[in-house]
Order: C-alpha cells, then sequence, then structure tokens
C-alpha cells in the first residue's frame, strides 16, 4: 500500500515538473530585468511568510493535546483565532490603506512572531492571548501583501499583464512548494530531532524575521487613502459604500467567501472523510500530495492566465463546477462502500475515490488563488484595496466559526452535501461576474467613443 502512495505523489510531481517546464513560446511573456528583480523580492518575502505560516499549522492542535486540553477546549482556541480574524484582524488590516502597506507587513510580522512565543506556554489564557493574535496575523497574510504588490506594481509602470505572473508564482512556491517543505522540515525537527511540537513555532518566527528584515530593508511604503480626514470609521464606511454601489465587488466578496469557507470546512472534513472507519492513513503524505496537487494547479492557472484570448471569469466558472463535482464522491461513497464495524484497516477503495476527487479540489485551489488575485486587482479600488478585502474575510469568519461549533452535530455528508452547494453557487455568482463586467466595458468604451467623436467635432462659429 506504501508503494502505491509513492506511486501516485511521484506521479503527481512529475506532472507539475512537466508543466511548469513546457511552457512553450506563446505562453512565456517577456517582461523587463527590473520588473523581475522586483518580481524575485517579493516571491522571496512572500515565501518567507508562507513558510512561517504552513511550519505551524499541523502542529497546532497536537501541541494543545500535548499540554492536555481536550477537544472542546482545543475548540474554543481556534474559534478565538477565526473571531479574532474577523473582528481584530478588519480592523489592523484596515489601517494598511490608511497608515501603509509595508507598515502592516512588518506588523504581521511581528503579531505574529508574539504568536509563536506564546506557545511556549501551557496556560489556557496565554495561549489564549497567542490565537487572538494569530487571528490578527492571518488577516494582514492575505490583504496587506497583496495590496502592497498591487499599489508598488502600478507605481513602478510595469505592465498590468505581468502581475499575473507574480500571483500564479506565488501560489506555486508559497501555497505549493513551501508548505511541502516546511512539512518536512517540521517533522525533521519535531520527530527526527527529538525537539518537541514547539519546535516548528521556533522555526517559524527565524523565517518572519528574515523577512522581516528584508521588507525594511528593500521595500517602500505605499498607501491606499492617506488623507488626514479620513478616521477609521469613515473608511470602513467607504468601503461599504463601494461594496453596495459596484455589483462587481460584491459579487467578488460572495465568490471569494463561498469558495473559501468550503475550502476551510474541507481542511477539518478530510481526515475523517477518508478514515471513518479509523483506517490507518499517512496525513503527512496525503497533506504532501494534496500541497503538491495545489502546485499542479497554480501551473495550470500561469498557463491560462498568458493567453489573452481566456478570460479569467470564464474559467473560474468551470472551476468552480469541478469543484462542486468532488465534494459529492463523500455523498455518493455511501452508497457505494460496504459498511463494516472493524476499526483500522488500510484505506479503502472508496477512500483511494474520495482521496482521487479531494486532489481535484486542491488542484482547483491552485488555480482558484492567482485568479481571484487578479480579478482583486481589477475590481477593487485601490484606496480602499485592504479595507474592502478584510471585509471580505467576515462572512468567511463568520462561516468557519458555525462550522467549528457545529461540527459534530451533522452528519459528514451534509457537510460536504453544504460544501457543494456553495460552490455551484459561487459558479452562477462567477457567470453574473462575466456578464456585468462585460456591460461595463461596453459601455465605457461607447462613452469613450462619444467623447472623442464630441472632441472631433469642428466648432460652429
Amino acid at each position: 500500500m506504501e508503494a502505491v502512495y509513492y506511486l501516485v505523489f511521484g506521479g503527481l510531481a512529475l506532472v507539475v515538473a512537466a508543466l511548469e517546464f513546457s511552457k512553450t513560446s506563446k505562453e512565456r511573456i517577456s517582461t523587463s530585468t527590473a520588473f523581475n528583480s522586483f518580481k524575485n523580492n517579493y516571491l522571496v518575502v512572500y515565501s518567507l511568510m508562507m513558510a512561517g505560516d504552513w511550519l505551524q499549522g499541523p502542529y497546532v492542535y497536537y501541541l494543545y493535546s500535548t499540554y492536555g486540553f481536550g477537544k472542546g477546549e482545543i475548540g474554543q482556541l481556534f474559534i478565538a483565532g477565526f473571531g479574532s480574524s474577523m473582528l481584530f484582524g478588519t480592523i489592523v488590516g484596515s489601517l494598511a490603506d490608511k497608515q501603509g502597506r509595508k507598515r502592516a507587513c512588518i506588523t504581521y510580522c511581528l503579531t505574529y512572531i508574539l504568536s509563536c512565543i506564546t506557545k511556549h506556554s501551557p496556560q489556557f489564557k496565554i495561549l489564549m492571548v497567542g490565537r487572538i493574535l494569530g487571528g490578527i496575523a492571518t488577516s494582514l497574510l492575505f490583504s496587506a501583501f497583496e495590496s502592497w504588490l498591487v499599489a508598488e506594481h502600478n507605481k513602478r509602470g510595469f505592465d498590468q499583464q505581468w502581475l499575473s505572473i507574480t500571483f500564479s508564482k506565488a501560489i506555486f512556491l508559497g501555497n505549493g512548494l513551501v508548505a511541502i517543505l516546511s512539512g518536512l522540515f517540521g517533522n525533521l525537527l519535531t520527530d527526527t530531532l527529538g525537539f518537541g511540537p514547539v519546535a516548528p513555532f521556533d522555526a517559524a518566527s527565524c523565517f518572519l524575521a528574515i523577512g522581516m528584515a528584508i521588507i525594511m530593508s528593500s521595500w517602500s511604503e505605499n498607501y491606499g487613502d492617506p488623507s488626514e480626514s479620513k478616521d477609521l470609521l469613515t473608511q470602513f464606511k467607504g468601503a461599504a459604500v463601494a461594496i453596495a454601489s459596484d455589483e462587481k465587488i460584491a459579487l467578488l466578496g460572495a465568490i471569494q467567501s463561498l469558495f473559501e469557507g468550503s475550502m476551510y470546512t474541507f481542511v477539518f472534513l478530510w481526515t475523517p472523510a477518508l478514515s471513518p472507519n479509523d483506517e490507518d492513513i499517512p496525513h503527512g503524505f496525503i497533506f504532501a500530495t494534496f500541497m503538491l496537487s495545489s502546485m499542479l494547479g497554480s501551473s495550470i492557472a500561469s498557463r491560462l492566465m498568458a493567453r489573452p484570448n481566456l478570460k479569467v471569469e470564464g474559467y473560474m466558472q468551470i472551476v468552480f463546477l469541478a469543484s462542486a463535482a468532488t465534494f459529492l464522491l463523500p455523498i455518493l461513497s455511501t452508497f457505494t462502500a460496504t459498511p463494516t464495524s472493524v476499526k483500522g484497516g488500510s484505506l479503502p477503495f472508496s477512500g483511494w475515490i474520495q482521496l482521487f476527487g479531494f486532489c481535484i479540489f486542491e488542484s482547483c485551489v491552485g488555480i482558484f488563488w492567482p485568479a481571484i488575485m487578479k480579478m482583486r486587482s481589477q475590481y477593487i479600488p485601490e484606496e480602499s484595496r485592504s479595507t474592502i478585502m478584510n471585509f471580505f474575510r467576515i462572512p468567511l469568519n463568520i462561516f468557519v466559526c458555525v462550522v467549528l461549533y457545529n461540527v459534530n452535530a451533522f452528519p459528514i455528508t451534509v457537510m460536504f452535501g453544504m460544501c457543494s452547494i456553495f460552490l455551484f453557487m459561487a459558479s452562477i455568482l462567477q457567470r453574473r461576474l462575466m456578464t456585468v463586467a462585460e456591460i461595463h466595458k461596453s459601455r465605457s468604451q461607447d462613452w469613450s467613443m462619444k467623447e472623442r467623436e464630441t472632441e472631433a467635432e469642428p466648432l460652429n462659429i
């Protein structure tokens, strides 16, 4: 059975390598030396930031359990993290538009380092403080860095199409390769070298500190709206008005919340889905396979974005439908699997089918991230980018908190069915977004043409 795992992993690795290094000349975009230097600097920083995040993920639950906390107390800590991201993270993240995106990125590093330090204490209150700090840091990670990148890219006058290159590479590295290496490095520190479950958090602090040093020495500051007349409440009102008055922004926020909510729910559900009878499954290997599938998706995304005739709004409809279909597999497997009261054993055939579907979903995740980044860069106004992006995370965090609180109240098939419906809704909203964007573009072109015709008309004196 172990040979099968390695065969699957090796096959995926070969596919990713083939896709990444077999791009044709039509799929390669010519860029400048200045842009490549800018892009590589950002990718190094982003990879370090994601390494600091990925090193912690697999060991948070395990560390809490070694301190003697039960599922209920651990659930409270997790809910505190998502709740903090929704409340405090939204406020801190929104300050980036006014106080500066570079400062916000540095704040992310400091906040997450402090969160890692709290992991050395077995006291529940201190760990709760760490979860609150971690929630704030998560909001900054998924808003401040992207906001800085888009603003700096435009400020330096680089081609808008080149932005998609940075997005796809960032996901390929940060959400793929770095995740796999972080998992292996964390396992080395914890098990092989015997430093214990707190070691990955110390390593994460080191990576975050290195990234912070690079940010402080090489990044310039940029702002959304630095106007002194606008306080935080005014920024929130402005962001709310922008979302309410522009259907494209509202649709984008709904799509992001539906997909990411389903994605975070999947994080909690894939283990019980693959081992309903406590089958002995290689969690670390399966996680690495998921990350490799995400890398495959980001490689596909970079090829799709390199084709000017393909619209992100168009092919993402198919991606969302494919994602919805993969979450139907755990439901269908309940009708095909043979019920058994025997605990343990290896992954059954129905489990392999589900694993295949989950890998497809992770590939869709790899396509989703650069696509949503591209659409956000097109539709979200620069002056309130971070504020609006954190607004999008409010329904997401509410949804995840509700799922965490009721994770044992519903059968796993109901949870997957709900996520499948959400993803199908995302596909419908994505189609609506494409229609609205085309109408808006057509009207803008007509208005521009009328203005040119008016300027060209001779004055009758």
